[in-house]
Protein backbone atom coordinates (compact mmCIF):
# COMPACT_ATOMS: atom_id res chain seq x y z
CA UNK A 1 0.00 0.00 0.00
CA UNK A 2 1.28 3.47 -0.88
CA UNK A 3 2.46 5.40 2.14
CA UNK A 4 0.14 8.34 2.85
CA UNK A 5 1.57 11.86 2.53
CA UNK A 6 3.07 13.48 5.60
CA UNK A 7 1.18 16.15 7.51
CA UNK A 8 3.22 18.89 5.83
CA UNK A 9 2.69 17.37 2.38
CA UNK A 10 -1.02 17.00 3.04
CA UNK A 11 -1.29 20.67 3.94
CA UNK A 12 0.41 21.64 0.67
CA UNK A 13 -1.99 19.37 -1.26
CA UNK A 14 -5.07 20.70 0.55
CA UNK A 15 -4.00 24.29 -0.15
CA UNK A 16 -3.75 23.68 -3.92
CA UNK A 17 -5.80 25.93 -6.18
CA UNK A 18 -9.27 24.33 -6.36
CA UNK A 19 -9.53 24.66 -10.15
CA UNK A 20 -6.00 24.41 -11.55
CA UNK A 21 -4.35 22.29 -8.85
CA UNK A 22 -1.49 24.79 -8.70
CA UNK A 23 0.71 24.21 -5.65
CA UNK A 24 2.64 26.48 -3.35
CA UNK A 25 5.30 25.21 -0.99
CA UNK A 26 9.00 25.00 -0.36
CA UNK A 27 11.20 23.50 -3.10
CA UNK A 28 11.77 20.45 -0.89
CA UNK A 29 8.04 19.91 -0.36
CA UNK A 30 7.27 20.26 -4.05
CA UNK A 31 10.13 17.97 -5.08
CA UNK A 32 8.92 15.34 -2.61
CA UNK A 33 5.41 15.46 -4.09
CA UNK A 34 6.84 15.11 -7.61
CA UNK A 35 8.88 12.05 -6.57
CA UNK A 36 5.75 10.45 -5.15
CA UNK A 37 3.78 11.08 -8.34
CA UNK A 38 1.39 13.52 -6.64
CA UNK A 39 2.60 16.62 -8.48
CA UNK A 40 4.37 17.60 -11.68
CA UNK A 41 6.54 20.56 -12.66
CA UNK A 42 5.21 22.41 -15.69
CA UNK A 43 7.79 22.46 -18.50
CA UNK A 44 7.09 26.08 -19.41
CA UNK A 45 8.21 29.10 -17.36
CA UNK A 46 7.62 29.93 -14.58
CA UNK A 47 7.73 26.14 -14.06
CA UNK A 48 4.99 26.03 -11.43
CA UNK A 49 3.95 22.78 -9.81
CA UNK A 50 0.48 21.23 -10.20
CA UNK A 51 -1.33 18.23 -8.76
CA UNK A 52 -1.41 15.06 -10.82
CA UNK A 53 -4.65 12.99 -10.98
CA UNK A 54 -3.27 10.98 -8.03
CA UNK A 55 -2.70 14.23 -6.13
CA UNK A 56 -6.25 15.36 -6.85
CA UNK A 57 -7.56 12.07 -5.47
CA UNK A 58 -5.55 12.58 -2.29
CA UNK A 59 -6.94 16.11 -1.99
CA UNK A 60 -10.53 14.92 -2.39
CA UNK A 61 -10.13 12.05 0.11
CA UNK A 62 -10.53 12.39 3.85
CA UNK A 63 -7.16 12.34 5.66
CA UNK A 64 -6.38 8.99 7.26
CA UNK A 65 -6.17 9.03 11.06
CA UNK A 66 -2.53 9.40 12.07
CA UNK A 67 -2.31 10.62 15.64
CA UNK A 68 -1.18 14.20 16.08
CA UNK A 69 -0.50 14.63 12.36
CA UNK A 70 -4.15 13.85 11.56
CA UNK A 71 -5.30 16.28 14.23
CA UNK A 72 -3.07 18.99 12.78
CA UNK A 73 -4.38 18.37 9.27
CA UNK A 74 -7.99 18.41 10.42
CA UNK A 75 -7.45 21.73 12.14
CA UNK A 76 -5.77 23.44 9.20
CA UNK A 77 -7.28 21.89 6.04
CA UNK A 78 -9.73 24.23 4.25
CA UNK A 79 -13.31 23.04 4.05
CA UNK A 80 -16.37 24.15 2.14
CA UNK A 81 -19.78 22.84 1.21
CA UNK A 82 -18.34 20.84 -1.68
CA UNK A 83 -15.86 18.96 0.47
CA UNK A 84 -12.97 21.32 -0.09
CA UNK A 85 -13.19 21.56 -3.90
CA UNK A 86 -14.70 24.66 -5.51
CA UNK A 87 -17.75 23.96 -7.66
CA UNK A 88 -19.37 26.55 -9.90
CA UNK A 89 -23.15 26.65 -9.72
CA UNK A 90 -24.78 24.91 -12.66
CA UNK A 91 -28.28 25.97 -11.58
CA UNK A 92 -30.80 24.19 -9.41
CA UNK A 93 -28.72 24.13 -6.21
CA UNK A 94 -29.92 25.26 -2.81
CA UNK A 95 -28.23 28.62 -2.30
CA UNK A 96 -29.25 29.02 1.34
CA UNK A 97 -25.74 28.23 2.63
CA UNK A 98 -24.16 30.83 0.32
CA UNK A 99 -26.74 33.29 -1.03
CA UNK A 100 -26.27 35.43 -4.13
CA UNK A 101 -23.97 38.37 -3.45
CA UNK A 102 -22.29 36.71 -0.47
CA UNK A 103 -18.80 38.31 -0.33
CA UNK A 104 -17.09 34.99 0.42
CA UNK A 105 -18.76 33.37 -2.57
CA UNK A 106 -17.85 36.29 -4.82
CA UNK A 107 -14.20 35.94 -3.78
CA UNK A 108 -14.25 32.18 -4.39
CA UNK A 109 -15.71 32.61 -7.88
CA UNK A 110 -13.21 35.37 -8.75
CA UNK A 111 -10.29 33.27 -7.52
CA UNK A 112 -11.48 30.21 -9.44
CA UNK A 113 -11.90 32.21 -12.66
CA UNK A 114 -8.45 33.77 -12.34
CA UNK A 115 -7.04 30.29 -11.74
CA UNK A 116 -8.74 29.03 -14.89
CA UNK A 117 -7.31 31.91 -16.94
CA UNK A 118 -3.87 31.01 -15.59
CA UNK A 119 -4.44 27.38 -16.57
CA UNK A 120 -5.28 28.55 -20.09
CA UNK A 121 -2.05 30.54 -20.25
CA UNK A 122 -0.07 27.56 -19.01
CA UNK A 123 -1.60 24.85 -21.18
CA UNK A 124 -2.78 26.43 -24.45
CA UNK A 125 -0.03 26.00 -27.07
CA UNK A 126 0.04 29.73 -27.80
CA UNK A 127 -0.38 30.72 -24.15
CA UNK A 128 -3.67 32.48 -24.89
CA UNK A 129 -6.01 33.09 -21.92
CA UNK A 130 -8.87 33.98 -24.28
CA UNK A 131 -9.54 30.46 -25.52
CA UNK A 132 -10.78 27.47 -23.43
CA UNK A 133 -8.16 24.87 -22.54
CA UNK A 134 -8.16 21.10 -22.34
CA UNK A 135 -9.53 21.02 -18.79
CA UNK A 136 -12.62 22.93 -19.90
CA UNK A 137 -13.21 20.54 -22.79
CA UNK A 138 -13.28 17.60 -20.39
CA UNK A 139 -15.40 19.40 -17.77
CA UNK A 140 -17.87 21.19 -20.02
CA UNK A 141 -20.72 21.78 -17.58
CA UNK A 142 -18.46 22.98 -14.75
CA UNK A 143 -16.43 25.18 -17.11
CA UNK A 144 -19.48 26.84 -18.68
CA UNK A 145 -21.05 27.37 -15.26
CA UNK A 146 -17.87 28.99 -13.96
CA UNK A 147 -17.76 31.34 -16.95
CA UNK A 148 -21.38 32.36 -16.34
CA UNK A 149 -21.05 32.78 -12.58
CA UNK A 150 -17.81 34.73 -12.95
CA UNK A 151 -19.57 37.07 -15.39
CA UNK A 152 -22.23 37.83 -12.77
CA UNK A 153 -25.04 35.78 -14.30
CA UNK A 154 -27.56 34.45 -11.79
CA UNK A 155 -27.81 30.65 -11.39
CA UNK A 156 -31.26 29.13 -10.97
CA UNK A 157 -32.41 28.08 -7.52
CA UNK A 158 -34.11 24.77 -6.65
CA UNK A 159 -37.26 25.73 -8.53
CA UNK A 160 -35.18 26.22 -11.67
CA UNK A 161 -37.05 29.22 -13.08
CA UNK A 162 -35.13 32.27 -11.87
CA UNK A 163 -31.70 31.92 -13.48
CA UNK A 164 -29.49 29.90 -15.77
CA UNK A 165 -29.19 26.12 -15.77
CA UNK A 166 -26.25 24.40 -17.49
CA UNK A 167 -26.83 20.82 -18.56
CA UNK A 168 -24.89 18.17 -20.47
CA UNK A 169 -25.96 17.19 -23.97
CA UNK A 170 -25.47 14.21 -26.25
CA UNK A 171 -23.38 16.34 -28.58
CA UNK A 172 -19.60 16.24 -28.17
CA UNK A 173 -18.09 19.37 -26.63
CA UNK A 174 -21.45 21.09 -26.16
CA UNK A 175 -23.65 22.03 -23.23
CA UNK A 176 -27.19 23.37 -23.08
CA UNK A 177 -27.91 26.56 -21.15
CA UNK A 178 -31.51 27.31 -20.17
CA UNK A 179 -32.82 30.59 -18.82
CA UNK A 180 -36.06 32.08 -17.52
CA UNK A 181 -36.57 34.22 -20.63
CA UNK A 182 -35.04 35.33 -23.89
CA UNK A 183 -33.23 38.30 -22.38
CA UNK A 184 -31.53 36.08 -19.80
CA UNK A 185 -30.41 33.73 -22.57
CA UNK A 186 -28.94 36.63 -24.55
CA UNK A 187 -27.03 37.81 -21.48
CA UNK A 188 -25.70 34.30 -20.87
CA UNK A 189 -24.74 33.95 -24.53
CA UNK A 190 -22.80 37.22 -24.46
CA UNK A 191 -21.02 36.16 -21.25
CA UNK A 192 -19.99 32.84 -22.78
CA UNK A 193 -18.78 34.55 -25.96
CA UNK A 194 -16.57 36.87 -23.90
CA UNK A 195 -15.21 33.81 -22.06
CA UNK A 196 -14.11 32.15 -25.30
CA UNK A 197 -17.16 30.01 -26.03
CA UNK A 198 -19.44 30.02 -29.06
CA UNK A 199 -23.18 29.88 -28.42
CA UNK A 200 -26.31 29.75 -30.56
CA UNK A 201 -29.96 29.90 -29.57
CA UNK A 202 -32.24 26.98 -30.42
CA UNK A 203 -35.77 25.71 -29.70
CA UNK A 204 -36.59 22.27 -28.36
CA UNK A 205 -38.98 20.61 -30.84
CA UNK A 206 -41.34 19.11 -28.28
CA UNK A 207 -41.41 21.65 -25.45
CA UNK A 208 -40.67 24.74 -27.60
CA UNK A 209 -38.31 25.86 -24.82
CA UNK A 210 -35.52 28.15 -25.95
CA UNK A 211 -31.94 27.31 -24.95
CA UNK A 212 -28.32 27.99 -25.83
CA UNK A 213 -26.08 25.34 -27.31
CA UNK A 214 -22.58 26.35 -26.27
CA UNK A 215 -19.15 24.86 -26.97
CA UNK A 216 -15.56 25.96 -26.31
CA UNK A 217 -14.07 27.91 -29.21
CA UNK A 218 -11.00 26.33 -30.81
CA UNK A 219 -9.62 29.34 -32.70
Amino acid sequence: MTRPPTAAQRRVIDAADPVTGRLRGTPAQLDALVKRGLAFRHPRPPHDHFLTPAGHRIRAAEPEPDGSAAATDAATAPEDASGGVFAARVGGEDRAASPDGDPARVREVHSAWQGLLELRRMTNPDGSPDRPCGWERTHLVRAAALALEAAGCRPAGPDGDDGYRVRATAQPEAVAVYGPDGEALRVCGAALERAGWQAGEYTEPRTRARYLLASPRRV
